[in-house]
């Protein structure tokens, strides 16, 4: 790496030069756009982070809702009733409207109306609950870092995503430049030519050869400016800028100082990729623990006060309506209560097994992802390697052909080759150009992949200034 480094700096300044005296294609006078303020502009409006952004935030609401689920009940009661009061002795389970149990108890039905009044305040608040609040805690908390992760995950999926397009339209660009000095040497080669037809040196037909061969270069041209402009949609498509996406082209990319940066990218510890399994195995560990919580017996602490009125004295007198609108007996009561299904054995043991298969099942969906970006990781890495071979040979291969083209175009001059060997020696040229523009895309590229697939793609970002 350290040769590729030495070595680049030099291929890069010669390499380069191609395009120096190239213009853009687009106005430069526009804001250009660096890959990090893309990822920014994504981050802020695209609507699938954002909603993913929401759902974290309402897990994260969810923690607190769970730890305040255990604070002590207050209830404080005021009715004021009229109606009818005929009861019987005798037990009964809570239906609906509870008549009286005390009271009203007589040989016949008495269809007389008899106001009453009762408030009371209960409290209730559960003493002992065995660890169970504490796991409904752990659980939200668990959920929490779920939704927290999945939205980590899709903001780095996007960043990969914008990086790809980013180098794609770099890409483009770059071979837009090569064109368009294809088109300016078969403008070249058309002027030679029409020359040496016109005074009768050559043949009218190679004009003609020449005119098609300009007009099929200027088609390419044509048609990467559409790709150009694809590219710029689908980054507006993520980012919400309108118009025209620019990025800068006119600085040189220094090779050398990237592949520097990029040397360093080495595996985290920590990757979205991954968290968010890691996350939801966690989840369902926090799972288990709140089932085997959920079934255990509950102690509960309960207090309340009551002032009651009613309109039927005790000996059964039916007195004035109002009579009853007011308080005339105060009562309290305080006591502490064990609640415990003697079935909940069997639902526990029933959800247990549930939950233990998902906690499973997200174990090896953690280790899936692990292996898959360790495949990733190894492939980029080995890309890389081919890349910076070529682009160490490419230097080579252009100056080859850019000598040969020059000599090319001499020797048709002086009437030593035909129009084929010419073209031939500039379509090698502009083949040897388009080389380099896919071999430095693929070099990003597989340097971007192996960045994200190791966890390190927000200093992959941070380390392209342009």
């Amino acid at each position: 790496m350290v040769v590729f480094v030495k070595k680049a700096t030099k291929s890069a300044i010669a390499i380069w030069l191609l395009s120096v005296c190239a213009t853009s294609v687009f106005a430069q006078t526009d804001k250009l756009y660096s890959l990090l303020d893309l990822v920014d502009s994504a981050k802020h409006y695209f609507p699938s982070l954002l909603q993913k952004e929401a759902l974290a935030n309402s897990a994260k609401a969810g923690v607190t809702e769970a730890k305040h689920a255990y604070i002590p009940k207050f209830a404080i009661t005021d009715e004021l009733s009229a109606g009818s009061a005929n009861s019987l002795p005798g037990s009964y389970l809570p239906l609906g409207v509870i008549p009286s149990v005390s009271g009203s108890i007589n040989a016949q039905n008495n269809s007389s109306v008899a106001s009453g009044n009762i408030a009371s305040l209960y409290a209730e608040y559960e003493l002992v609950n065995f660890g169970l609040k504490n796991a409904r805690s752990k659980n939200a908390e668990a959920f929490a870092g779920l939704q927290q992760a999945d939205f980590d995950k899709e903001v780095y999926l996007i960043k990969w995503q914008i990086g790809k397009l980013y180098f794609d339209l770099l890409k483009n660009k770059y071979q837009l430049d090569v064109d368009k000095q294809n088109i300016k040497r078969y403008e070249s080669i058309y002027n030679v030519i029409n020359a040496l037809t016109t005074s009768g040196i050559n043949a009218g037909v190679d004009s003609s050869l020449a005119k098609a061969e300009l007009s099929k270069t200027k088609i390419s041209y044509n048609r990467r400016l559409g790709d150009i402009i694809q590219l710029q949609q689908q980054l507006s498509y993520f980012t919400g800028i309108s118009g025209q996406i620019n990025i800068d082209t006119s600085a040189k990319k220094d090779v050398s100082a990237n592949a520097a940066a990029f040397n360093s990218i080495r595996d985290t510890l920590q990757n979205p990729l991954t968290d968010y399994y890691l996350q939801q195995e966690s989840l369902f560990k926090s799972t288990e623990t709140l089932v085997k919580k959920l079934y255990l017996p509950k102690i509960m602490l309960a207090a309340a006060g009551w002032g009651r009125g009613s309109s039927i004295a005790y000996n059964n007198e039916y007195k004035d309506f109002a009579t009853g609108l007011g308080y005339q007996r105060f009562s309290y009561a305080i006591g502490i209560a064990v609640t415990y299904d003697l079935l909940n054995g069997i639902r526990k043991k029933d959800r247990l097994a549930v939950t233990h298969y998902q906690t499973e099942a997200a174990a090896y969906e953690t280790q899936q992802q692990k292996l898959t970006l360790s495949t990733a990781a190894l492939q980029a890495d080995a890309s890389v390697k081919v890349a910076e071979k070529n682009l160490l040979e490419l230097p080579v291969q252009l100056q080859a052909a850019s000598d040969a083209f020059e000599q090319k175009v001499a020797q048709y001059k002086a009437g030593i080759i035909n129009l084929v060997d010419l073209t031939n020696a500039s379509f090698v040229l502009y083949t040897s150009q388009s080389d380099y523009v896919q071999t430095l895309n693929e070099w990003f590229v597989a340097n971007l992949n192996k960045a994200a697939a190791t966890g390190n793609l927000d200093f992959f970002i941070q380390s392209i200034k342009r």
